[in-house]
């Protein structure tokens, strides 16, 4: 008898005997039982019916469901992959947990707390069990156009920091809101004319007469440009604009700080009749400074200034210690701070000063801890740490590896040439220790956007931390009871597929519109009184 057909995927052969008790012979000639009966029914080497209706319709559900998916955008269908895996529901935990964070750093390892006498196992976390075997954790961006929930908690915690150094908490003490405190801006020095905007119809750069410059352009613009027309900000002259002094400034910017805070305590001294010892052991300046960007891609620092007595924040002051006398001071400390940049035969060397334009604000003391001078400075800092070079199209966001790049950078004309001033000027032996081309995208700005000194405030890291502990049970559990934590994490990568991101940004535009009607809520209750 000849063999049936295999069957495609079917796990039986088919039989070559004709024993009709289904056995059959081995090599030595004894009989044994045959394979049991197939799966589909029937015996083994028997071919199934199969409906030719059914099998069609299948095949064309099939090819129906291929047809709409090859239809959808690759954002679309990866969204599909994802809600149909079997771990969705934990992956959109861990989503949810992130505030809908747009770059999530990726994490693989475990957490074991023990019991510090006894070693007993208290809590145990391993990443194995996840969706893909890592644990989503915020990337804490302070940029905005990065990642937006992540620099609402930064803007959050800068307002934080900023107010506690004013009207106290967060380990301040509350009498530092009756010190004297000043709100300056020190701006940076003209390098050519721009376009200028004006809120009262004012021409922008008005003459009499028309005179040009050497290159042909006029000296003036008899224009009104509004805040948001792309000339404001840019040169009248792009040839005469000095692009060079402009970068040297940005990057001595630090320098520049530093010889204003040193000017105050000897102007100080210098003021009241008493030595630069004999000040720091009496009185100490403690500060909070952001740095902004200036439409005409210049830097310019805000920054919180308060008097403190040298035996702490607790005490108060000695009564010469007024806020008029900081002010006038701060006025002939900034107008005397002059550095020079270091020398180069192709550039020469620089003087570097404070701008025409600065201001000092003293901000009264307040009886309540709302008060409206303190909430406003601490919005006005908290507003421009979530900014970066690229928000203002005066700069990037990251760092370039080559100057090629520059041309790629959605960044005004402006701006692209004083990212390759930089980059050229980078590549000077006597500005070695600039590192300029490390910061060409901010065109030659170095440091944190916001710094502060020790005794004013708070620190970001104890504000997470306090975060941390009130989110987590389990770490204030494991802190009372002095146990003891094994750590052990590694990175695996960063960011969402496309469907993966088009879900996340559903998730942040829901929180956000929970916090926003979460406001609106306290506020009416605050003005009902309840």
């Amino acid at each position: 008898m000849a063999a049936l057909p295999l069957l495609p995927g079917h796990r039986h052969h088919p039989l070559t005997c004709t024993t009709t008790d289904h056995t059959r012979s081995d090599c030595h000639g004894r009989f044994r039982p045959s394979h049991p009966p197939c799966r589909c029914g029937g015996l083994p080497g028997e071919v199934p019916a199969i409906n030719p209706d059914i099998a069609s319709a299948g095949r064309r559900a099939v090819l129906e469901r291929a047809a709409r998916l090859g239809r959808l955008s690759e954002t679309d269908r990866d969204a599909i992959r994802i809600v149909q895996g079997p771990q969705f529901p934990r992956w959109l935990d861990q989503v949810t947990a992130t505030g809908g964070c747009a770059n999530p750093i990726h994490l693989a390892g475990a957490t074991t707390v023990r019991d510090a006498a006894t070693g007993e196992i208290l809590h145990h976390y391993d990443t194995r069990c996840e969706p893909g075997e890592r644990l989503l954790v915020r990337c804490r961006n302070r940029r905005a156009r990065v990642c937006a929930p992540c620099s609402h908690i930064h803007a959050g915690d800068t307002f934080h920091l900023v107010r506690a150094g004013l009207v106290g908490g967060k380990s301040v003490p509350a009498d530092v809101r009756h010190h004297p405190r000043l709100f300056v801006t020190l701006t940076a020095p003209s390098f050519g004319p721009v376009h200028r905007a004006t809120t009262d119809g004012a021409r922008c750069s008005p003459r009499r007469d028309a005179q040009h410059c050497e290159h042909g352009h006029l000296l003036g613009c008899p224009a009104v440009h509004a805040e948001l027309d792309p000339l404001v900000g840019q040169p009248l002259c792009p040839a005469c604009y000095d692009y060079t002094g402009h970068v040297l400034w940005h990057a001595q910017a630090g320098r520049l700080w530093k010889a204003f805070t040193d000017n105050l305590h000897n102007h100080l001294a210098a003021r009241i009749g008493l030595t630069r010892t004999g000040l720091r052991r009496t009185v100490r300046i403690c500060h909070a400074k952001i740095a902004e960007l200036q439409r005409r891609a210049a830097v310019h620092l805000h920054a919180v200034l308060r008097l403190d007595s040298a035996d702490g924040r607790a005490v108060a002051p000695p009564a010469w210690g007024i806020a008029d006398l900081l002010v006038s001071v701060i006025h002939s400390a900034a107008r005397a701070v002059c550095l020079s940049s270091p020398y180069s035969q192709a550039v020469g060397q620089y003087e570097l000063r404070w701008g025409a334009q600065l201001d000092a604000r003293p901000l009264e003391a307040c009886d309540t801890t709302d008060g409206p001078d303190a909430d406003a400075v601490a919005a006005y800092v908290a507003k421009y740490v979530t900014k970066g070079a690229a928000d203002t199209l005066a700069g990037a966001d990251h760092r370039l590896k080559s100057i090629r790049e520059i041309d790629a950078i959605p960044a005004t004309a402006h701006s692209r040439t004083l990212m390759r001033t930089t980059w050229r000027l980078g590549g000077l032996p006597e500005y070695a220790s600039l590192n300029l081309r490390s910061w060409t995208h901010t065109l030659g700005f170095r440091g944190h956007i916001l710094t502060k000194s020790r005794t004013y405030s708070t620190t970001y890291s104890a504000l997470r931390e306090a975060r941390a502990k009130h989110r987590s049970s389990i770490s204030q559990s494991a802190a009372a009871d002095n146990a003891i934590t094994a750590r052990d994490w590694r990175y695996l990568g960063s960011g969402h597929t496309p469907g993966g991101a088009l879900i996340t940004a559903g998730i942040a535009q829901d929180a956000a519109r929970n916090l926003v009607i979460a406001r609106e809520e306290l506020t009416s209750r605050k003005g009902e009184g309840t």
